[in-house]
């Protein structure tokens, strides 16, 4: 096997490895690893070379404080306000039998009965809470980028997430920061022009977490790709 093969062998592995993690061990990721991983995951590929998107870690304070007023305006059921398209509208009834399946995954993987609405919502609070993982990051996207900017943004987080867990570290995206963008600026005093696009959570994975054995399934290879000639 040549150091091409091997190469892709290696990454291959680890893109089928790779897991949402959602349970932590306390351990503290050090500082000049988060930057290591972040300097790889810029290393994605950028239309024009323009690199969109921020990084804001939330530490003390700045996280204890957005993360309780992001929890009390899910139990206040405070009307979110997303700005940005993420689900189809309406949800295409195949697409939602696949959002189904990987809630049920998730639920099942914690005990959290079909009826029990308490526990899965002390679950959902959790994305606010950043999973509780010793890294809690703020992703947002300058205004002014149209489109690309989203896709170029999450080749970058694809890098993060993959850059993570080669390290064995886990991680996982959390795209509920994004239901209420207003609360996020205000709390954490940042501009209009930074378009809240999602949270992240990382650090070092709890082996003894039934959740991070969460596993969903990908379609299969027929289902989204053709050959046309």
């Amino acid at each position: 096997m040549n150091s091409m093969s091997s190469s892709f062998s290696s990454y291959a592995a680890l893109a089928r490895s790779r897991r949402s993690v959602r349970a932590f061990l306390p351990d503290p990721v050090p500082q000049p690893l988060l930057e290591n991983l972040l300097e790889t995951a810029r290393q994605a590929p950028s239309g024009a070379n323009l690199q969109p998107g921020r990084f804001w870690s939330l530490q003390g304070e700045a996280r204890t404080r957005v993360s309780a007023a992001l929890c009390e305006a899910v139990r206040t059921q405070q009307p979110e306000r997303e700005e940005y398209g993420y689900f189809p509208q309406p949800m295409p009834m195949q697409l939602r039998k696949r959002q189904v399946a990987s809630a049920q995954a998730l639920y099942r993987s914690l005990g959290i009965a079909r009826g029990d609405a308490a526990a899965r919502q002390q679950q959902f609070e959790r994305n606010y809470r950043f999973f509780d993982a010793p890294v809690a990051l703020l992703v947002t996207l300058d205004r002014d980028f149209g489109s690309g900017g989203f896709m170029d943004l999450g080749l970058c987080l694809q890098g993060l997430l993959m850059a993570a867990h080669a390290e064995g570290l886990g991680a996982c995206a959390i795209g509920a920061l994004a239901s209420y963008p207003d609360i996020v600026r205000q709390q954490l005093g940042l501009p209009d022009s930074e378009v809240v696009v999602c949270g992240m959570a990382i650090g070092w994975p709890d082996p003894q977490a039934p959740v991070n054995g969460t596993q969903t399934q990908r379609e299969p290879l027929a289902q989204y790709f053709q050959v046309l000639d």
